[in-house]
């Protein structure tokens, strides 16, 4: 009875949460998504979704998977995947990202640089074509029996 193995409930990760009002300073590594509605000044690293709110404030630079400014942002900003800036949102600072969406009304003092997204095929590379391959080897493949027989 005491030796049997009780069975554990998996661990759901949870969002992290820097509430209106609240104020953090220091450094921030987390796997899951952070959401800032408060002040933060310092360094982020997340390997999930940064989101600063409209009531947000964040001096720091961050490193994301996707980041979404919808406050300010006053340092640089790197989105592994995208970065998303609303109509409210505010950043003052570079930002390097796979891809960007910019909305209208959004404030950007600062520079891009994007980064190149892995593809299947390089560029100027022709693709090959296996129904043609397979066509040219049976046309051959019949010229072949026609000479040897």
């Amino acid at each position: 009875m005491w030796n049997k193995r009780q069975q554990r409930v998996p661990f759901k990760s949870t969002d992290s949460l820097i509430g209106h009002g609240g104020t953090l300073e220091g450094k921030v590594h987390c796997d899951t998504n952070l959401r800032i509605e408060g002040t933060f000044s310092g360094e982020i690293i997340c390997s999930g979704i940064v989101t600063v709110g409209e009531e947000g404030t964040v001096r720091s630079s961050i490193r994301a998977e996707e980041i979404v400014i919808a406050g300010k942002v006053y340092g640089d900003v790197t989105a592994d995947r995208r970065l998303i800036m609303t109509g409210t949102g505010e950043l003052h600072g570079n930002i390097s990202a796979g891809a960007l969406s910019i909305m209208e009304g959004s404030l950007l003092n600062g520079s891009i640089a994007m980064q190149e997204q892995p593809t299947s095929e390089q560029a100027g590379e022709l693709k090959s074509n296996t129904k043609k391959d397979k066509t040219a080897k049976r046309s051959s493949k019949a010229e072949e029996t026609l000479e040897a027989g």
